[in-house]
């Protein structure tokens, strides 16, 4: 009797150690959702040196800007990295989620870029120009067409600006709203696109060479969307979102981004630029929260 107890226990403690094991390998593992370009391809540099501190990065690429919120929503993600924080905060409004920021990584200009037309001075009237038609994008690209002088918009238009807030459009131009992935694809039949840069960047373009114009690193637009690695409420001080933050605000990583992506993406520095990003992104959100409500 006495060795069939100890038999057991011993079997009880090794399917302990065994489930012990498991989950702290599997805890080691840091599972990201990412736009394709720029974003996993940052997080692919990031691999090696988060495997010098122990962490597996595992990313899965997704073409759209809902199932990587939802996913980590459920849990079945730890992290995504595609957003700004102006997205996220409205997301979370209309999809009841609960998702923070855990750190800013980068930026991404947007920018006016040429479709069958080079420059601005070749618009004609009832030309078309295509645009993101999400309420943070749109309204971002519908700001930089202003600030080109191509459209004039209601003065409390801001930054939840739709088409319907076109107060002046002297060259009658049509503004096509296409979900942000389908922009890039009609470039060749639309006078002009205005995309964020990770779509400029499957489309080919570069910010250096082919933005006709585009958001300045000092404007409030860059400070305000900047993207961020964005975890479910509770999750951003674990130690797997701190390792993978601050890895991927390292300088390997900023050196990496500087010299790939010729101007189109762009380390975000903390500092005071993070906190003016902070008070724009309250503007930001309190803009979006009253849309929604009103």
């Amino acid at each position: 009797m006495k060795k069939l107890v100890s038999f057991g226990l011993s079997l009880a403690l090794a399917v302990s150690a065994l489930s012990v094991g498991a989950f702290a390998e599997e805890d080691k593992t840091i599972t990201v959702a990412a736009s394709a370009t720029p974003h996993a391809e940052i997080l692919e540099q990031a691999k090696p040196l988060l495997e010098e501190q122990g962490w597996d990065l595992e990313v899965t690429v997704f073409d759209d800007y809902v199932q990587p919120n939802l996913v980590v929503e459920s849990g079945d993600f730890d992290a995504n990295y595609f957003q700004h924080i102006p997205y996220l905060e409205n997301f979370n409004e209309e999809q009841g989620t609960h998702l923070v920021n855990a750190g800013g990584i980068h930026y991404e200009p947007f920018g006016i870029y040429p479709g069958t037309k080079s420059t601005l001075d070749e618009l004609e009237d009832g030309d078309t120009i295509a645009v993101p038609n999400d309420t943070t994008n749109e309204a971002r690209a519908l700001l930089l067409l202003e600030a080109n002088g191509v459209i004039k918009l209601k003065e409390d238009a801001g930054l939840t600006a739709t088409v319907k807030d076109i107060e002046e459009n002297p060259h009658n131009v049509e503004i096509q709203e296409l979900e942000a992935a389908q922009v890039p694809r009609v470039k060749d039949e639309v006078a002009f696109v205005v995309l964020n840069g990770n779509y400029a960047l499957q489309a080919g373009f570069s910010v250096a060479k082919d933005a006709i114009a585009y958001e300045t690193s000092d404007s409030e637009a860059a400070k305000t969307y900047v993207n961020v690695i964005a975890v479910k409420e509770g999750n951003e001080n674990s130690d797997k979102i701190k390792a993978l933050v601050s890895v991927l605000k390292s300088d390997e990583i900023k050196n990496y981004i500087t010299e790939t992506y010729d101007g189109a993406v762009i380390p975000f520095e903390d500092g005071a630029a993070e906190a003016d990003t902070e008070a724009a992104t309250e503007a930001v959100t309190e803009a979006a929260t009253e849309a929604v409500t009103e």
